[in-house]
């Protein structure tokens, strides 16, 4: 089952899932709107009984426009998603619905007896405590899907969390890591939208300019792995072939290598822990490459430094550092506020809320909506 199959996750989880027909089955597909693209996967692959589309109307078209295999049936909204979430003939779901969207079909799938391939971080970082449980108390796996998660699940297969001392998050420094300070004051999406080594979508690419993908993965990783916030540290690393480090309590470290295509974690989420050929072209030892760390400047990368405060807080403190950051990026995306106003949005959203400790999803959901309201509140006036 594949939730957000139109996004560049999705692409690349196709062409993982088109590459091994012997091992992997698509039974079902969804997305928010794009009913054609959702049409053309569909007829791609013969398994795919079920569809949802989230947006009412784009489930309406789809079931209108007649270019679906006949028998698949259309679901619609988030009970569509969570329906394909819990169908029986899944046995794995890969949830990679951009934003707080894929929460509740992420949790009916674990309470249904599901694998989870999770992709989408904002789930964990989110309600963390609340997926975690879900997964121990149905006895089934969560399989990062994110690079780095997937490297440091990878490092630990023989190892028990109690002997890591820490664990390193790999980043590129995204689009502007040798801007000039100075011209980052007038800096466009379109500048931002530049990054160096990845190919993604829009949020995740200033994310990543923000280095705000690599806290919110620092939550994730907390939450994953079972650490403490200090365990949870990123290192610069211009060529994004390592993609963590993890450090053992006895000093020895490991790391996990693998090109900078999001097929390779996807592969190993999918058909773990068998090992077949890659499905894009792997690391060449034999030619010349370098592995260069680097500490990553707070000065440039505010949003690092405030992710980190917002774990050691708690509670319900990254589900707003999440909320005012996806706030402060479509406004950015729209020319509504400058690049460095980002940062200074989910500062101020942090400052002036309450972050105390959670008791259940409803309570989560509530403080995501009033992060957002006040990120709004907090954007300059047109």
């Amino acid at each position: 089952m594949l939730l957000g199959a139109t996004g560049s996750i999705g692409a690349n989880s196709l062409r993982v899932i088109e590459a091994f027909p012997d091992h992997l089955q698509l039974v079902g597909i969804a997305a928010r709107t794009h009913h054609r693209e959702i049409a053309a996967i569909a007829r791609r692959h013969p398994g795919v009984r079920h569809v949802a589309l989230f947006e009412a109307d784009a489930a309406r078209e789809a079931q209108a426009a007649g270019d679906l295999p006949a028998g698949v049936k259309v679901h619609g909204g988030i009970d569509g998603l969570t329906h394909l979430a819990t169908l029986p003939e899944a046995d794995v779901v890969l949830c990679a619905v951009v934003g707080v969207t894929g929460l509740e079909p992420a949790l009916a799938a674990l309470n249904a007896g599901k694998d989870l391939a999770l992709a989408s971080k904002e789930i964990l970082v989110m309600a963390g405590k609340f997926v975690m449980a879900a997964a121990r108390e149905h006895g089934v796996s969560l399989r990062p899907v994110d690079s780095e998660h997937n490297a440091v699940q990878q490092c630990l297969a023989d190892h028990s969390t109690r002997d890591v001392a820490r664990v390193i998050l790999t980043a590129s420094g995204g689009a502007f890591r040798d801007r000039p300070l100075a011209d980052l004051a007038d800096v466009t999406p379109a500048d931002a939208l530049q990054h160096p080594n990845w190919d993604m979508g829009p949020k995740i690419t200033v994310d990543s300019a923000t280095m705000a993908n690599k806290g919110l993965e620092l939550i994730e990783a907390r939450w994953l792995f079972d650490l403490q916030p200090d365990q949870c540290q990123a290192l610069l690393h211009r060529g994004s072939l390592a993609h963590c480090i993890v450090e053992f309590t006895d000093g020895a470290m490991l790391t996990h290598l693998c090109p900078p295509s999001m097929t390779f974690p996807i592969q190993h989420a999918l058909l773990g822990p068998r090992r077949l050929p890659p499905v894009d072209r792997a690391l060449d030892v034999g030619e010349p490459f370098t592995l260069d760390f680097a500490p990553l400047d707070p000065v440039r990368f505010p949003m690092l430094e405030l992710a980190r405060a917002a774990m050691r807080t708690g509670g319900t403190a990254p589900a707003a550092y999440n909320a005012a950051n996806e706030v402060a990026v479509a406004a950015f995306l729209a020319e509504k506020l400058p690049f460095l106003g980002i940062a200074a949005i989910v500062e101020q959203t942090l400052a002036r809320l309450d972050h105390g400790e959670a008791d259940d999803l409803v309570s989560v959901i509530a403080r995501d909506q009033a992060a957002r309201r006040m990120a709004t509140s907090l954007l300059p006036v047109p």
